[in-house]
């Protein structure tokens, strides 16, 4: 057992790879992204047998003034499935247990589900969302649901175009409709500079795409993908709530996932859904996606017990960000993300 760096780490992206148990998440770009843009310190706890990964908890150590310190893994991930089983598994656990009793966290958050953690409480659970399109974008195609298909030529009837692009200045077009969206929801936008370092790290390094929907000129609708070995994944979508009616959204994500098959890609995620979010989860249910569940725990190293969420009073607080000027939102999501990962 031994806690390890992946920013420090040769070949890191190809042991993860060979695993075979694999998201994108687990990847060192994400890594060094959520590092230079919050300041998150990486500590990996692995195992190996002859140089082969046997046990992998990724965790990234916060440390706040405002929300304490605690061990995420991994913060604004989607999910981020424990690799391994057995004893090497829980040994990589219990290694970061030890380790953050000693950091002085208040808990350790997983977000992926074990056997070694049946019979207890999960903090709280996600829907996800994966369709297989290793068959070819015309067996892809066949599986989505009737009125998917609809909105998709709806889009190219109203004269919808698509665009793909890893340019800078694509990811900032996408950028300015992600405050628009954010704000609609009373949400902070994520900091530039995260954006910026998502550009440097995965999207200028062949590991992520923007996908822009225009129509007479004016960008409605775009969305961010990220992939990793065969795996591909929709990350941050967002559009203009004014051309709704064309349904920019769906020839989006359309050309994205046909791309996708096109390429030699087995699988395509649509990531996470919270329970109370029926429209969205209706959404990606039809795109001839498999829907199952994920749980988050959280272990209170305190207390030595797991975790459940108790609610909050986030709804009036939501209220209020969507009416704030999108300025306003932009300079709070810059000081508060790295608090709440």
């Amino acid at each position: 057992m031994k806690t390890i760096n992946p920013l420090e780490t040769k070949n890191w992206n190809d042991m993860v790879l060979e695993t075979g148990c694999y998201s994108f998440f687990h990847s060192a770009n994400w890594a060094r992204t959520l590092h230079e843009s919050y300041g998150f310190n990486p500590v990996y706890f692995m195992a190996q047998e002859k140089q082969r990964v046997t046990a992998l908890l990724p965790v990234m150590e916060i440390r706040s003034f405002l929300s304490g310190n605690r061990g995420v893994s991994l913060p604004f991930s989607d999910y981020c499935e424990l690799i391994g089983r057995g004893e090497p598994l829980r040994g990589v656990v219990q290694e970061a247990i030890g380790y953050g009793k000693s950091a002085g966290w208040k808990y350790v958050e997983l977000r992926g589900d074990s056997s070694m953690f049946a019979g207890n409480p999960c903090f709280c659970f996600h829907y996800l969302h994966t369709t297989d399109i290793s068959e070819g974008p015309e067996k892809t195609y066949a599986a989505l649901r009737d009125s998917t298909k609809r909105n998709i030529k709806k889009a190219v009837k109203e004269g919808v175009t698509v665009t793909r692009g890893t340019s800078p200045l694509a990811l900032s077009e996408f950028c300015r409709l992600n405050s628009i969206t954010r704000r609609q929801h009373g949400i902070p936008p994520q900091p530039q500079a995260f954006f910026e370092r998502l550009h440097e790290n995965v999207i200028a390094q062949g590991m992520g795409r923007v996908y822009l929907a225009y129509h007479g000129g004016t960008c409605i609708a775009g969305a961010v993908f990220v992939h990793f070995g065969d795996r591909a994944l929709y990350k941050y979508g967002a559009s203009d709530p004014s051309y709704q009616h064309l349904r920019g959204n769906n020839l989006v994500m359309w050309e994205a996932m046909r791309s996708y098959s096109e390429e030699g890609f087995s699988s395509f995620s649509f990531g996470r859904t919270e329970p109370g979010n029926e429209g969205l989860r209706q959404f990606k249910n039809g795109w001839g996606s498999r829907e199952e569940t994920v749980n988050y725990y959280r272990f209170n190293l305190q207390r030595e017990v797991f975790e459940t969420d108790s609610g909050s009073a986030g709804a009036g607080c939501t209220r209020i960000m969507a009416r704030l000027p999108i300025p306003v939102l932009e300079t709070i999501g810059k000081y508060l993300y790295r608090h709440v990962g």
